[in-house]
């Protein structure tokens, strides 16, 4: 089942378990518990604290579960957890086997304190790179705290399951039977949901925290790299961010990162969050930025957090990047994640068969397009311009498809559906004005990024698309206040350009620190 090379790399991991892990197997006569009997048995062969025992009664067929004698800990995988997903067996291996996270130890004893009983279910798509976060993190809170459960589930293998549910996007949490959540979360994350107090106890401590010299808004790309800049010169810094990665974790392969020649943007996250944490930064993550308040008489900039807390710092990196633009339409809301979807990788296979429209025709949408017509039935791509905007090449490739259809000239004007699920989209031909509508189970849409700025409006100038105006030097029209990455009007919304725009932000505030901080007579003589 597993190749040579990741048999010696998991066996090299499988080290370091310190505790026996008992697999007991559910399985069937289908094909999928063939190869999840197949896994299970090269697990077993990979370490001597491995058993597997393949009389499981579970209703969900092919399932296995993990736990070590003398420990209450109920982690399912109804599936075969191969592809993104693979990590996350083997974190569920070493966590089981006794081997330590590098969880915080307060957001530890925050789960071990939880009191009540958790159930969760979470649907995932193997191809989906979002899924694993929160299969990791509700596994590893089912480790540490025997009255939470878990159990993962493959909804390309669970049709049936996705079909009564409804689960039309990925990652889908229940949560003792109800809808806990839709898309990525952490551990920090699910117990903001479940732990009522944690938010005003988290608001108290931010109230209690020094201006900083460096205050950070944004963990993207550029807000890493600004924060990295900014400690290396030894000053105080701090980071507040919803999540720590930015639209980087929404971004299934990354090519073009220049000295690494292919990677994830999950995996590259990880990498950003590692980093900054190598140097004494304070990251404040879930924190939701709400009102920027200029200096006044005290020389410090405040940001104002959703949890009723506040920041204040000499100077502030503004590096809030973008999200996903949506078509404005009738039906698109309410449909959301009932057909309505943005992420083609991690969805797709939740519409195998079915009849799917992309909505973009710039390389994200063809890309797509060309993605989902290897799973879904038909794919009908359609685009407002009079052509599509798609590198030559990908449009060749998507023109040798046989079960797409290409419309241009055309504007969506409606998402329509049952009141539970998609049904369909109405679009206006531009050339004729006449109306037509596309049956059809899901939506993807691909049309561009919106700069996440609104809490910025009348506080610092803003171009007409709502993007921060900054200067050569990374700054904004308020003094001390700086901005990098796809939020501003820099050119070009590309990684490397964000990280370059956050590095050169940070030398610029660490400039606005020395010069202001000098002598009135140093001041005017520079």
């Amino acid at each position: 089942m597993l190749d040579t090379d990741l048999k010696e790399q998991l066996q090299t991991y499988l080290e370091r378990v310190t505790r026996p892990i008992e697999i007991k197997a559910s399985l069937d006569d289908s094909e999928a518990a063939q190869e999840m009997r197949g896994l299970l048995q090269d697990l077993a062969t990979l370490s001597s604290q491995i058993r597997v025992d393949e009389n499981g009664d579970d209703a969900r067929r092919p399932s296995f579960t993990l736990g070590t004698p003398g420990q209450d800990i109920s982690i399912r995988f109804a599936g075969i957890p191969l592809g993104h997903e693979f990590t996350s067996l083997v974190l569920a291996l070493l966590q089981v086997g006794g081997h330590p996270s590098k969880l915080a130890q307060d957001v530890i004893e925050q789960v071990r304190g939880l009191d009540g009983d958790y159930l969760f279910e979470t649907y995932f798509s193997l191809s989906c790179q979002n899924c694993p976060d929160v299969v990791q993190a509700l596994n590893l809170m089912a480790v540490l705290n025997p009255r939470i459960k878990h159990i993962a589930i493959d909804g390309a293998l669970f049709q049936n399951e996705v079909e009564s549910r409804q689960v039309m996007s990925v990652p889908k949490i229940f949560l003792n039977g109800e809808v806990f959540s839709s898309g990525r979360m952490g551990v920090e994350e699910i117990l903001a949901k479940i732990d009522t107090g944690a938010a005003a106890r988290d608001a108290e401590k931010i109230k209690a925290k020094a201006p900083y010299d460096v205050l950070v808004v944004g963990g993207g790309p550029a807000g890493a790299a600004a924060a990295i800049y900014a400690a290396r010169k030894g000053i105080r810094t701090g980071v507040a961010a919803e999540r720590f990665g930015g639209q980087v974790l929404d971004t299934m392969g990354i090519e073009n990162f220049i000295s690494v020649k292919e990677t994830e943007g999950p995996r590259l996250a990880a990498a950003l969050e590692e980093h900054v944490k190598a140097y004494e930064v304070d990251i404040m993550n879930l924190q939701r930025a709400e009102k920027l308040v200029p200096a006044g008489a005290d020389g410090l900039v405040e940001v104002q957090l959703a949890n009723g807390a506040a920041l204040k710092a000499k100077t502030v990196i503004l590096s809030t990047g973008a999200r996903w633009r949506q078509m404005n339409v009738p039906g698109e809301n309410e449909y959301r994640n009932k057909g309505v979807a943005y992420c083609p990788h991690c969805d797709g296979p939740l519409f195998k068969g079915k009849r799917v429209a992309v909505i973009g025709g710039g390389n994200s949408g063809v890309e797509a397009a060309i993605d989902l017509a290897g799973i879904v039935s038909h794919v009908t791509l359609i685009e407002f311009d009079s052509k599509l905007r798609a590198d030559e090449v990908l449009q060749r490739k998507l023109r040798s498809l046989p079960n797409v259809k290409v419309i241009v000239s055309a504007q969506t004007t409606e998402v329509t559906g049952d009141g539970a699920k998609v049904n369909g989209l109405v679009y206006k031909d531009r050339a004729s004005g006449e109306t037509q509508t596309v049956e059809l189970e899901g939506i993807f849409v691909q049309i561009g990024l919106l700069p996440n700025s609104e809490w910025l409006k009348g506080t610092l100038a803003l171009s007409p698309r709502g993007e921060i105006e900054v200067d050569a030097h990374g700054r904004t029209s308020l003094p001390g206040v700086f901005a990098a990455g796809d939020v501003t009007t820099v050119p070009y919304k590309q990684i490397v350009i964000a990280m370059g725009e956050g590095s050169k932000a940070a030398l610029s505030a660490f400039d606005h620190l020395i010069r202001t901080s000098a002598p009135a007579e140093q001041q005017q003589a520079a």
